[in-house]
């Protein structure tokens, strides 16, 4: 299995001057930072209700007047009717009993740098992910499954509840390969055994497959598997005697880190959110 993965760095254009002229920003040549994504909830006292439906794109808000009036909308599992009734975005919104968002569905793959938690309370000082993620939307995102702190590579941030539920369960399972990096040369019989499937805790992890990384030492593997268990690549190697000394998520269902240099993020297209539904 081949790296081919790797981001090339490219410096800046722009015409080259003596001494310490600086860059001219004329010519559409200055900075873009990224656009930020607003919630429609930034009001810490909620919005209207009939504005919460509105924005999910269910109706109109005059519609959804009507539609709260006749009692096809509950809150925290409690039918509301009246007008002017307002809503925060962690209350459970449901019309007609399937649950809406208000924001915009957001899909942002971040390519996660060592040294960043990704869930629980990180130390103090600690960095987060969310760090990272924050620059460049403020909606309520959240990973989609987990990397350990020094692990790194592809990570997806969503607000879509339905997506990310499916991509968590167990019996779906996703397409990942990861490039690892052992504490001492993993042997072919080990390698072979590996690749056969290991189990761990009386069940066995399926490995799709497993090959030393070309024109590296065999301390440097590349893994592919569809688990989504905790620590599973970690584990399946420390079964084996091997400490793990680095690990890089390189590829994410179909998503791959091309063009996105690490601690970077960018919005996923439409075509691969589509893929991602499909697995």
């Amino acid at each position: 299995m081949s790296r081919n993965d790797r981001s090339s760095g490219g410096k800046n254009s722009g015409r080259q001057g003596g001494g310490t002229r600086k860059k001219s920003h004329a010519r559409g040549n200055a900075p873009v930072k990224p656009k930020m994504e607003k919630s429609p909830l930034s009001n810490s006292e909620g919005i209207r209700l009939n504005k919460y439906i509105a924005n999910s794109g269910i109706c109109s808000r005059r519609d959804a007047d009507m539609y709260i009036a006749a009692g096809n909308v509950t809150v925290n599992g409690k039918s509301v009717t009246e007008m002017g009734y307002k809503v925060k975005l962690e209350d459970d919104v449901r019309f007609d009993g399937r649950r809406i968002n208000p924001e915009k569905p957001q899909y942002i793959l971040l390519n996660k740098p060592a040294g960043f938690f990704v869930t629980g309370n990180p130390e103090k000082g600690g960095k987060t992910v969310m760090e990272l993620v924050s620059k460049v939307t403020d909606a309520r995102v959240s990973p989609v499954g987990k990397l350990d702190n020094q692990a790194k590579g592809l990570l997806l941030f969503t607000n879509d509840g339905t997506l990310a539920k499916k991509l968590a369960k167990p019996k779906n399972g996703i397409r990942q390969i990861y490039h690892v990096t052992l504490s001492k040369a993993l042997s072919k019989e080990d390698l072979e055994s590996i690749e056969k499937g290991v189990f761990l805790e009386g069940s066995k992890v399926i490995v799709t497959s497993i090959s030393f990384i070309d024109d590296k030492p065999h301390t440097e593997v590349g893994i592919e598997l569809y688990s989504i268990k905790e620590h599973i690549v970690t584990r399946i190697f420390k079964s084996m005697g091997y400490d793990v000394e680095s690990l890089d998520r390189v590829v994410f269902g179909g998503l791959t880190k091309k063009d996105l240099s690490r601690g970077r993020t960018r919005n996923l297209t439409e075509q691969e959110v589509i893929n991602l539904g499909m697995h």
